[in-house]
C-alpha cells in the first residue's frame, strides 16, 4: 500500500497567530511534505520495501557511513520526520505536564537549560537537518541534531520533540534567524502534551 500525504491536525492558518503563516504551511505540508511522499511512494516500488512500514524502511535504508544517503531513505526518512513535526504543535495553548517537567529537569537540570541545548542544537546544525529531544536508549533524556532527513529511528532512540531547521520550514517567516524561529518554536508552538504522551509511550 502506498504512503498517503496525512492531513495537517488544524487549518493552514491556524498557527498564523503563533508565528507559523499560512503561507509557510502551503508551502511546507502541501508541496515539500507530499513530494517526500510522492518521491518516496516511486522509490520503493517494486522494490524490497515495498509494502514495509516507514520505520522498517527507515532503519534498514540507513547506512552510518554514507556520505549521502540513498533516495529511498532520504524520502521516506523525511515523510517520517514531518508527519511528527505536525503532531508536535498545536494552536493552543500548551502547558508541560508535571511528569513531562520533571523528567526534563532530572536530565538537563531545568526547562530553561534544556531549551536553551535545543535552541543551540538546531541553530548549531550545519546546513539542513532537525533538533531533538529523544529518550535514548539508556533511558535518559537527551538533546541531539541531525544532518538532512536523519531521525532518532537511526540510532534506536525515541523522538519525543523535533523541530525542522531546514529553511523551508522558517524562511516565509523568520527570512534566516534561525535561532528566532527555534525561539519561537519552544515558546509558543510546542504541544507538550503530545511530547508528554510520547515519553509516556516510551
Amino acid at each position: 500500500m502506498a504512503f498517503e500525504l496525512p492531513d495537517l491536525p488544524y487549518a493552514h492558518d491556524a498557527l498564523a497567530a503563533k508565528g507559523m503563516s499560512a503561507e509557510t504551511l502551503e508551502f511546507h505540508h502541501d508541496i515539500h511534505h507530499k513530494a517526500y511522499v510522492d518521491n518516496g511512494n516511486k522509490l520503493i516500488a517494486g522494490t524490497e520495501w515495498d509494502g514495509k512500514s516507514m520505520e522498517e524502511i527507515i532503519k534498514g535504508t540507513y547506512d552510518a557511513n554514507a556520505v549521502a544517503q540513498n533516495g529511498i531513505f532520504n524520502n521516506i526518512s523525511q515523510l517520517w520526520n514531518h508527519n511528527q513535526f505536525w503532531e508536535m504543535m498545536t494552536p493552543n495553548d500548551s502547558a508541560m505536564p508535571t511528569e513531562l517537567e520533571a523528567a526534563i529537569v532530572e536530565s538537563f537540570g531545568s526547562v530553561d537549560k534544556f531549551k536553551e541545548d535545543f535552541a543551540a542544537a538546531g541553530a548549531g546544525q550545519f546546513g539542513s537537518g532537525w533538533a531533538w529531544l529523544v529518550k535514548d536508549t539508556d533511558g535518559g533524556l537527551k538533546v541531539t541534531k541531525t544532518e538532512n532527513g536523519v531521525n532518532p529511528l537511526c540510532f534506536g532512540q525515541t523522538a519525543l520533540l523535533g523541530c525542522d531547521v531546514w529553511e523551508h520550514s522558517y524562511y516565509i517567516d523568520f527570512r534566516n534567524k534561525r535561532p528566532a524561529y527555534l525561539s519561537n518554536f519552544l515558546d509558543t508552538l510546542v504541544n507538550w502534551e503530545n511530547v508528554a504522551e510520547r515519553l509516556s509511550k516510551a
